[in-house]
Order: C-alpha cells, then structure tokens, then sequence
C-alpha cells in the first residue's frame, strides 16, 4: 500500500526541542512518503530559524508554516492540517522524540488494522533530572492506554489519524488552551471511528524537573477544563466544576494506587507525604483555574 504519512508539530519558543523532534524525524527508516511540518505559533526566539535550517538541509521532506493570528497548538495543528497531504497524519510535540522505525510501524498498524482510524501511541517519559518533580512526573506517567480505553481520546503528543476522519469531524476547537484532545478524541468517538491503543509504537518524552513548571501545566489544564465547561459541554466527563470533591484531598490510601496504575516504578516509602502534598497542590490548581473560568464566563 502505497501511504503517505504527514507528521505535525506546533512549535512555540522551542528550538532545541523542535531540533530534537526534527532529527529524530528525518532520519526515518519509512519506505514509504512522508513530509514533517512544524508550525511556528507565532514565536519570539529561534524557533524559526531551526526550522529554516531543516527546509534548507532537507527540502524534501520539511516544510515550516506558520500560525500567527491564534496564540494555541490546537490553532497550529489544525494550521498544519490545512497543508497536509497526508493519509494518515501524525501529531507530535516539539519536545519529544522517536526511534527509526516510527512511521514504518505508524504504517504497518493501519495496514494490518484497516478498520482502525485513530490511535495512540504509548509514551515513554525520560527523565532528566534528580528532582523531586521530575521524580513525581515520572511516577505519574503517561496512562495513554487508560485514556484511549476509559475516556475516549488520546493526547495529541502521540495521536495518528486517518485523514479522512477530518472530513467528518470537525477540528480542533482552537479556543482551548488544554482538553483539545480529549474534545476532539470524544467527537470522532461518537461519529463512529474506530479508536485503539497501539502498545508497539512508543514516543520518548522528557520529564519536567521543576515544580514550577508542573504547577504551570496544572492551572493550564483546569483552565481548559473551564473552556470545555463552557464552550464543549457535550464533551466534559467531569464532575461540576463546583463540587467540593474537586477540592478535597485523595485518601492517602490511594496513592500508592495513582502512581502504580501510571508508571511500571513503586513509589518509595519516604516520598509518600510529599507527593501527597505534591498531588494535592496541583489538584488546587488545576480545580481553582477552571473554577475560576466559569465563575468569570457564567456571570
């Protein structure tokens, strides 16, 4: 079968992660075509001239675009979308990174599962620090499996789709700053697409070292949580967002739980109190943020 594979990266004020992404992407050992677009969010570094090194030294496989007019990646990959020409079209982040033969197995799933339009791939996360939060990243890992068979989607950092389930679904929806992928995941899901988790194909993505930087993905989360409130209800399989389970502590008895369900890794005795307050702290993020959205878009 003669498959084109377009790969997608929204980009924003990442150069050494898009270089990671981009080498690990044209050095595919994939018989068959493909083209690799990143698509530059309107950034303020070097992130576009990395992605004019790459056209330049690989004309015929890169092509950078551009998503200037909406600060979002959900903006960018529907950018990206726009060009590609694709069969199926592979969506990853600018930090992440494959081994050789990801397209050729992207590929070989969609030949041998031709009633498969959507998939997830597994994530590796890797860690590169000794810090506590990266520690705690990686514990918390990447439950692709979990997603794609409890809630209907997959992240867009490991998500491959049949191009035609574009046509019949509409894009992401580029109001969202989190939850794109669980709103687009649940709408190819309701419109009858075939949904799996493919095991053998797995993405390499680096942990975040610092406590900053989770607590910044938090309140990023709940405020899509927010959007999705509002904007997607249809498509929110949360509680209320004013519910005061949302606000309450796990059951410390249930930790080991959460972190052995996520990551192959046991959590070590001495880091039980702190992750405690660790989950329990981005928890309050994560509820204040969408709280805080709907509070602001409902009055």
């Amino acid at each position: 079968m003669n498959t084109k594979i377009s790969a997608i990266i929204p980009v924003y004020n990442d150069p050494e992660g898009l270089r990671d992404t981009l080498e690990s992407l044209v050095e595919q050992d994939f018989e068959g075509t493909y083209e690799i677009l990143p698509v530059d969010n309107n950034s303020s570094d070097s992130t576009g001239e990395v992605i004019e090194e790459f056209e330049e030294e690989y004309p015929d496989l890169v092509r950078g675009l551009e998503e200037n007019e909406v600060q979002s990646s959900y903006a960018a990959r529907n950018n990206g979308l726009e060009y590609a020409e694709g069969d199926i079209i592979c969506f990853l982040d600018a930090d992440m990174w494959v081994e050789e033969d990801y397209l050729s197995k992207v590929s070989e799933y969609f030949d041998e599962n031709s009633g498969v339009d959507y998939i997830g791939c597994g994530v590796e996360l890797v860690s590169e620090s000794d810090s506590l939060a990266s520690r705690y990243n990686l514990l918390s890992g990447f439950p692709v499996e979990r997603y794609v068979r409890d809630e209907g989607f997959a992240p867009t950092c490991c998500l491959c789709v049949r191009e035609k389930v574009f046509g019949q679904v509409d894009r992401f929806d580029d109001r969202l700053v989190s939850g794109g992928d669980a709103d687009f995941g649940r709408r190819v899901q309701g419109a009858g697409f075939t949904q799996e988790f493919a095991e053998d194909i797995a993405l390499y993505h680096p942990t975040r070292d610092s406590f900053r930087s989770l607590l910044k993905k938090s309140f990023r989360v709940g405020k899509g949580h927010g959007q999705i409130d509002v904007y997607r209800p249809e498509s929110s399989s949360r509680r209320s967002f004013y519910h005061p389970a949302n606000f309450l502590p796990m059951n410390p008895l249930n930790l080991q739980d959460y972190f052995s369900q996520n990551s192959e890794q046991s959590l070590k005795k001495r880091e039980i109190p702190v992750f405690f307050l660790m989950y329990y702290v981005l928890k309050l993020a994560s509820s204040y943020s969408r709280l805080k959205f709907n509070l602001k878009n409902f009055v």
